[in-house]
């Protein structure tokens, strides 16, 4: 009898590839990547030159953004003559480029690094490209480069998933992948016809391929068509404009700006300045936005981010449900967003999640037999690997996450909010908001006010103060964290994490915690903590305690509270206000919160996403994965 796999297919299958005369070759489709004579100039004729980019880049206004979709990223060939083009002819700052790819057997690292050697012109960009590159796992992957002027965002999987999930609307379009006669899914008329899904009256498009059928889908499709001498040895190819004959009305609203229609943003006032609130003043303040950044402390991370340390790490669930796709998507973009950063608040010392009962050894075994992760992103180690990792004795096995570790968060909130486009405003107590005449305005209790086109609420758990009462479920949840100074215990040298988390040490101390407090609304230190933290921790490492005689009343620490929703997942999107003058009128409010204990892990991604959302750009994350985590999932049903 035949066994039945039924591991859940993570990670996706790579491009399979015959390397001749230095050319790759695909060996699923027998296809090459680019044209032998000269793939860089093939780009620049096809795709470029017929989409007319330099004289369209060159018309890009300071904060505008452009956006091209992609049928096979490949080698990435199209995407760097792209970027080299926008470099030379966009604005130096403020202004975005958005590059969509779908890819269903995306290259390796090595051979990506083996096909960019032949160009070597693009070695900078390529360079950046292969830093970034993601991990080979099903879904969509957001890469940031150029400092924020390029946004890659890459689906790997079928093409006709990437579109229906993928949420923008391209200015140029490049259909690109083997041959309809090789590839013939790539180019089916459902595929097709997602295309004009996803364009406007004005989209251009370029093929290098001049098949009638071709041709006719996309006429068929709202394309006015023509065909042009092709590249080289190609007699043809084909060009186009989207120009429906009909209203141009898309199955969904893929429009990108914004709820509604609503046009883009072009100042912003956040409330919060912990890592929510300093993330995405950040991002929104590199694509040209003002932003002013308002929070009752005397200083950023006073909340629930200012902890001496925090851990960069996720719980990834045995099922992959949508829960945990979100938290790989997380750390992945986390993983590559902070040591992107300049400054000393992020260490990668890795994480290693150790079997500390047997319950948890049961599911780290299930969760191994259920999965297919690429071992770059989490693989087991034995006991004695988990010791050398760690650099003192572990006596349970676990799993080891080499490219994450630990951050300086309250350093990392200063460095966020280190920008021109930001104004901040500490001691700000806000008394209340209101809409009108397309603006909102907010005032404190001290009586300053603050004016801007978007309201976002950054709070954590004090956002219930900020929202009509009764109209929200969200619970605060009380954690402290215990100082330890290393000459008590064994100081790791990677974070640990278990029933509790035990970070290396800095500054002679190491932060372990943090207590899990429902019901407890104490903002004071407590010796019932500190010890409920000591105990918890003695019994995930034993020995790990160098004396036996700690005297917990002395001890440091801080308390702080997470905002967590009913379902413990985070909430990302736009929030109806109903205090606004005119409820009819579009009010350009949302809510970034929620994320429990994992803000350092959720939040670069969701605060990318939301950032995309009220510039009105491509989105970071796909429909399915957006939808889950709208606020109205969290409004009192009564």
């Amino acid at each position: 009898m035949n066994s039945v796999d039924t591991t859940t297919q993570v990670a996706i299958s790579p491009a399979r590839l015959n390397w001749v005369d230095g050319v790759p070759e695909s060996r699923d489709f027998g296809d090459v990547y680019f044209s032998r004579d000269n793939g860089l100039e093939e780009t620049r004729y096809v795709f470029l030159g017929h989409n007319h980019l330099d004289e369209r880049f060159r018309a890009i206004e300071q904060g505008g953004h452009f956006v091209i979709a992609e049928s096979g990223f490949g080698t990435g060939l199209n995407f760097l003559a792209t970027w080299q083009c926008w470099r030379n002819a966009a604005p130096p700052t403020g202004a975005v480029l958005h590059f969509v790819s779908v890819e269903k057997f995306p290259l390796t690292p090595e051979d990506l690094h083996r096909a960019h050697q032949l160009w070597p012109e693009l070695a900078e960009l390529a360079g950046q490209l292969q830093a970034a590159y993601p991990e080979l796992t099903a879904g969509v992957h957001r890469i940031v480069l150029d400092g924020g002027r390029v946004r890659l965002t890459l689906f790997f999987g079928d093409a006709l998933d990437g579109w229906k999930d993928l949420e923008f609307t391209a200015d140029a379009w490049f259909l690109d992948g083997f041959a309809p006669s090789l590839n013939p899914e790539l180019w089916l008329d459902d595929v097709v016809d997602a295309v004009s899904q996803h364009s406007r009256p004005g989209t251009t498009i370029a093929t290098f391929t001049a098949v009638g059928r071709i041709r006719r889908a996309l006429i068929a499709s709202g394309f006015e068509m023509a065909k042009v001498p092709g590249y080289g040895r190609k007699r043809e190819m084909l060009t186009g404009t989207y120009e429906p004959r009909e209203p141009h009305r898309p199955d969904k609203d893929l429009t990108d700006t914004g709820p509604a229609g609503i046009q883009p943003s072009r100042s912003v006032v956040i409330v919060g300045a912990g890592m929510a609130g300093s993330l995405l003043a950040r991002n929104l303040a590199e694509r040209g936005l003002r932003v002013t950044v308002v929070d009752s402390g005397t200083a950023p991370g006073h909340g629930a981010s200012g902890n001496q340390q925090g851990a960069l790490y996720v719980k990834l669930g045995v099922d992959y449900s949508p829960q945990t796709q979100l938290a790989l998507s997380a750390l992945l973009y986390a993983q590559r967003f902070y040591p992107s950063r300049e400054g000393s608040a992020w260490f990668p010392t890795g994480v290693l999640q150790i079997a500390y009962s047997d319950a948890e050894q049961r599911r780290q075994s299930k969760f191994l037999a259920s999965n297919n992760y690429p071992p770059s992103i989490v693989c087991p180690v034995t006991p004695n690997e988990a010791s050398d990792l760690a650099g003192i004795p572990i006596k349970q096995s676990g799993l080891w996450f080499a490219q994450s570790g630990w951050l300086k968060p309250p350093v990392l909130c200063n460095q966020m909010l280190e920008h021109p486009g930001i104004t901040t405003r500490f001691g700000f107590d806000v008394a209340d908001k209101f809409h009108m005449n397309g603006r909102w305005r907010i005032t404190s209790l001290q009586g300053e006010t603050v004016d801007a086109d978007t309201l976002v609420l950054c709070a954590g758990h004090r956002v219930t103060e900020l929202l009509p009462e009764g109209q929200y479920r969200f619970k605060p949840i009380r954690g402290q964290v215990t100082l330890l100074d290393q000459t008590v215990i064994q100081p790791p040298a990677c974070v640990i994490c278990g029933n509790r988390y035990l970070n290396p040490a800095d500054n002679d101390l190491c932060l372990t915690g943090a207590s899990f407090d429902l019901r407890d609304s104490n903002p004071e230190l407590t010796t019932a903590s500190h010890q409920e933290n000591l105990e918890e921790l003695a019994r995930m490492l034993p020995g790990i305690f160098t004396k036996t005689d700690v005297a917990t009343e002395s001890l440091g620490g801080r308390v702080g509270f997470r905002c967590t929703t009913h379902d413990y997942q985070p909430v990302v999107g736009p929030l109806d206000i109903e205090d606004a003058e005119d409820t009819k009128e579009a009010t350009k409010a949302y809510l970034l919160t929620g994320f429990g204990s994992k803000g350092l892990t959720y939040g670069p991604l969701l605060a990318e996403y939301l950032a995309d959302v009220i510039s009105g750009q491509p989105r970071a994350l796909p429909i399915s994965m957006s939808q889950r985590l709208r606020a109205e999932r969290c409004r009192n049903q009564s």
